[in-house]
């Protein structure tokens, strides 16, 4: 059993997970202040093998944090120096918003698993914007993309409106824009994956980013044919790519005491219950777009072996978020040189 191990067992998860999260995260962001963030840095490090050209881009390994780690770009440097190739900050809205009430996060430890209900809490992309921008000059900065979604307080039918304004905002300085259209924590925002609210979605952010990568990113939820058709969409639109998959409504196949599930409530699942729904969209995406598109496989993801088997599947980059927590700050490192060791023995 590892230190970490330990420390989650005994310690971390007697906290109150959103608590825990903070306390993690606050770590994270200052590594680079300290010294111990440039040791980090050479001990994660991930080979030069393993780096992967997409998006115009050049990632030093396939595998990143999802959004929902860093919501507001405060850890990207952080993260970098912990051995991830790409960071999605976000998900950010035109419009500051505190999310939903708290308790909105919860552990499901038996299946290594979360239910979140955090409702796009952010401080803004304005904000977000100016805090990107101070990192581009750090040397060890990874990829940073950006997630950007529908503020609360904006109808739905004026929802094209909201995410234009965030994209004005933060396309100069991402390096890929994300559409998030598929939380179930924000009311209404899955019906933008509706193909005639979708089109023009797509279109008017389309124009706000410019050059910058546009992707765009998709529930599992959803029916293997509303998944092709999502995927023409996005080809036809000329889109750079998608993310499959989101959290998920669904509460099957659980091991977890069903009170404690219960109690949990509403939101989106995420982590090694998600891996078989995020496998088979992954695989749907794949035999309906080029190769040359960039798919972002997330969603059960936790070893060197989940992020081999996706590539193989068809899988361009791999995320993931969930398992952090299960496996603690090395985690990025532990992957990077598992990949290393798979390709290594083939």
């Amino acid at each position: 059993m590892t230190a970490y191990s330990l420390l989650f067992r005994h310690f971390l998860t007697r906290l109150d997970p959103e608590d825990a999260h903070h306390l993690a995260f606050d770590f994270i962001r200052a590594l680079p202040r300290t010294a111990l963030g440039e040791r980090m840095r050479r001990v994660t490090a991930p080979d030069p093998s393993l780096a992967v050209e997409t998006l115009g881009l050049r990632f030093e390994s396939p595998f990143g944090v999802a959004a929902g780690f860093d919501k507001d770009g405060r850890a990207v440097l952080g993260l970098g120096q912990l051995g991830f190739g790409h960071v999605e900050v976000g998900t950010l809205t035109a419009k500051a918003q505190p999310g939903n009430p708290r308790p909105r996060l919860f552990r499901l430890v038996d299946d290594r698993a979360v239910v979140n209900r955090m409702g796009f809490n952010n401080g803004g992309a304005g904000p977000a914007a100016l805090r990107i921008a101070e990192t581009t000059a750090a040397p060890w900065r990874p990829i940073v993309g950006v997630n950007i979604g529908k503020s609360r307080v904006v109808d739905v039918d004026d929802a094209i409106d909201d995410y234009r304004t965030s994209a004005r905002a933060l396309a100069p300085v991402a390096d890929y824009l994300v559409v998030n259209v598929s939380s179930p924590n924000t009311p209404g925002l899955r019906g933008l994956q509706e193909l005639d609210k979708l089109a023009p979605l797509l279109v008017a952010v389309r124009e706000e980013a410019g050059t910058t990568p546009l992707l765009v990113k998709i529930a599992p939820d959803l029916t293997d044919d509303e998944v092709r058709r999502i995927s023409e969409l996005a080809v036809s639109l000329g889109l750079d790519g998608i993310i499959a998959t989101n959290t998920t409504i669904a509460r099957t196949g659980l091991t977890s005491d069903p009170a404690k599930v219960e109690a949990a409530g509403a939101g989106g699942l995420s982590g090694a219950p998600l891996a078989t729904r995020s496998l088979e969209v992954l695989k749907l995406v794949r035999s309906v777009v080029p190769a040359e598109l960039c798919v972002i496989s997330v969603g059960g993801i936790e070893t060197a072996e989940d992020v081999a088997e996706r590539l193989a599947a068809g899988a361009t980059l791999v995320q993931g978020y969930t398992a952090f927590l299960y496996r603690g700050p090395l985690w990025a490192r532990d992957i990077n040189r598992g990949l290393l060791r798979i390709r290594s023995a083939r």
